[in-house]
């Protein structure tokens, strides 16, 4: 018997590409089907995180043409990560699929997920084998984020975004993290569960554009950063020891500077130059405890992280 397969795919304005990714995604729901791995009542669920366009009207339609197209609609935009946990959580299955609407991902790769899920993982990663879509600055920063996050001790899967399988043991897992502050990359391999990887080509967005502009992909990645590791705030202990060496060698220069070389303005080296370097390193590290004082009150007050307005 074959597994009841869930495909979850979160979307904010993305009615340009939806007609073809369904499309695509029906045609992959067949073809899986014939080959005995999944059930009739495999379906697909698009997530409507409070689309400002169609995208909403368009799931509809696509649902009055074939009913294995389902929708999720929530109450406002939630933002990226937190509509594709309100379609993991929410849906039923055997086995969950997350994956974007833009169709960078190969979709093909699905059955392999599923072949590698049967034969007993329990999470199964997609994994790009190639970035050459990206740009040089694209593909250089993901590479420096991956390394740097590594040295933080979160555990990444590098070349992966949020195209992976789930099992409905894995999903309950997820179920029990209630943070509200989410970074479903570094909660997933968390669950620490058998686990598998099948690599693809990421191809170009079919149609619209791009909802990770540049400041949203740095929110993301400082997203990450604190709310996994912290090795920020030890990083903060370490300055305040080296700018406390730094100060003692800093005296005896002017020490010696004033009363040996007799070359140094008075009052300058002693006033200036401190002002400046301590006050950048105490913004700095405000700064620093701001983000994470910051999660914490996000965590205290322990909002829901959706609400679901309606469901086809």
């Amino acid at each position: 018997m074959g597994i009841r397969l869930s495909i979850v795919v979160p979307c904010y304005n993305e009615e340009a590409v939806l007609p073809e990714t369904a499309r695509r995604l029906r045609l992959l729901l067949d073809r899986i089907y014939a080959s005995g791995l999944i059930t009739g009542d495999s379906a697909v669920y698009f997530v409507d995180d409070g689309s400002r366009d169609a995208t909403w009207t368009t799931i509809t339609t696509l649902n009055g043409q074939d009913p294995r197209l389902r929708g999720i609609k929530l109450s406002r935009n939630q933002g990226h990560q937190a509509a594709l946990l309100a379609g993991l959580l929410t849906v039923e299955g055997d086995a969950v699929v997350s994956i974007d609407a833009d169709l960078q991902d190969d979709i093909s790769v699905i059955e392999a997920m599923v072949k590698e899920h049967v034969a007993g993982a329990e999470v199964v990663y997609g994994v790009r084998d190639s970035r050459a879509t990206d740009t040089a600055f694209k593909r250089r920063t993901a590479l420096l984020y991956y390394q740097l996050m590594r040295r933080f001790g979160v555990e990444l899967v590098h070349n992966h975004a949020d195209f992976r399988l789930l099992s409905r043991r894995a999903v309950e897992a997820l179920r029990q993290y209630g943070e509200v502050n989410i970074f479903l990359r570094g909660i997933i391999p968390m669950i620490g569960y058998r686990a598998a990887t099948v690599k693809y080509d990421r191809a170009e967005r079919f149609a619209g554009v791009s909802k990770y502009p540049l400041r949203k992909m740095l929110a993301f990645a400082l997203e990450g950063v604190t709310s996994l590791s912290v090795v920020p705030l030890r990083i903060i202990t370490l300055l305040g020891f080296l700018v406390s060496m730094f100060s003692f060698f800093m005296i005896i220069f002017v020490l010696y500077g004033t009363l040996v070389v007799k070359a140094v303005i008075p009052g300058w080296a002693s006033s200036v130059v401190p002002i400046y370097f301590l006050g950048g390193i105490q913004l700095l590290a405000i700064g620093i405890l701001g983000e994470y004082i910051g999660k914490i009150y996000l965590e205290s007050k322990a909002r829901p992280r959706f609400f679901i307005e309606s469901t086809l």
